[in-house]
């Protein structure tokens, strides 16, 4: 079965979810749809797809839809995905969504809901689980090499001079952190949280997070807006009794350092990725190969409700910081 695609919010990201879904060989892109007619026009002419400029006016089409990316965006780079979300939840459509799941947790709560009580497959481009890296450790964690968890350091920043509210940094960015470390770690706890202003800015741009697992893991989260592209993306330590790994900038380095032994196993580039670019490709390449084998609604990876979690796990940071207390999570 082909799948056939619709994009809706055509920006960056959008186009990037569109050039995906228009070379996949079990997708075709059927529609785009934008606010901006320009934005629309432009994208259907390119990809030869129909363009629309309401999702109402896309499911009143009648054009046969298996699945559709939400890469709207909005206030903290999630405002604006709940209404176009709930919309094609509700006419039975498959939705992707852009990270964070929204930035308000009712709204994601809401969506999740929608999904289960419908049984309609639910993900969110949680990317930087889907990189061959990610999964070589993730395969290593389930074969005990590791052995038990102790901890998880994880360390997020870019440079990003954006100030479009007080908790930009933690509610935009951090859904990628926190759903790594869930990802590896498990479901969170306990959580507490500090932040700091950087220099010259009005938004706490800075972050360290300390997280208590439910399975007695312990770990870290590190966070910025304000580094620099030299300081390198991402790093994630996970460390277990028998041995730890270190994965480096999303997809490019990963080492496996074992406790007892001097002898360590280094790979770089795997599966040929060499950039967080290209984990749009992987992340929703595996969207489309679970809709094909007709994954049912709870089996999806890196679903509604895997980014729910990391956003309540942001929520609880920010009333740590503003409370001044650990805060427990349901």
């Amino acid at each position: 079965m082909t799948i056939k695609a619709a994009v809706v919010g055509v920006g960056n990201i959008g186009s990037i979810h569109a050039e995906i879904y228009h070379n996949h060989p079990k997708a075709e892109l059927v529609a785009v749809c934008d606010l901006v007619k320009e934005k629309a026009d432009a994208a259907a002419q390119k990809y030869g797809c129909r363009a629309f400029y309401s999702v109402q006016e896309m499911l009143a089409s009648g054009i046969e839809l298996h699945t559709a990316s939400v890469a709207t965006k909005g206030e903290e780079n999630g405002g604006e995905h709940y209404e176009p979300s709930m919309q094609l939840l509700e006419a039975g459509i498959p939705v992707l969504g852009e990270k964070p799941i929204s930035n308000r947790i009712d709204e994601g709560e809401r969506m999740v809901n929608l999904a289960e009580e419908k049984k309609i497959p639910y993900a969110v481009n949680l990317n930087h689980r889907f990189t061959p890296a990610a999964l070589r450790a993730k395969t290593w964690m389930d074969e005990g090499r590791l052995g038990q968890v102790h901890m998880i350091n994880m360390r997020m920043w870019i440079n990003n001079p954006v100030e479009t509210s007080p908790w930009f940094h933690l509610r935009a960015l951090h859904p990628h952190s926190f759903d790594v470390i869930r990802y590896f770690c498990g479901d969170v706890k306990r959580v507490a949280a500090f932040m700091m202003k950087g220099e010259g800015r009005q938004i706490w741009s800075n972050t360290q997070v300390i997280l208590y697992f439910e399975n007695g893991a312990i770990g870290h989260l590190v966070g910025s807006y304000d580094a620099g592209a030299s300081y390198g993306l991402e790093q994630c330590e996970v460390v277990g009794s028998k041995g730890r790994f270190v994965l480096e900038d999303a997809c490019e380095h990963l080492t496996f350092y074992p406790r007892h032994s001097i002898e360590t196993e280094t790979y770089s580039y795997l599966g040929g990725m060499r950039s967080f670019g290209e984990t749009f490709k992987s992340r929703i390449s595996d969207w489309i190969e679970q809709l094909d084998a007709g994954v049912s609604h709870d089996q999806v990876n890196g679903s509604g409700v895997d980014a729910l979690k990391s956003q309540r796990i942001i929520e609880a940071a920010i009333r740590s910081w503003e409370t001044g207390t650990i805060v427990e999570l349901d």
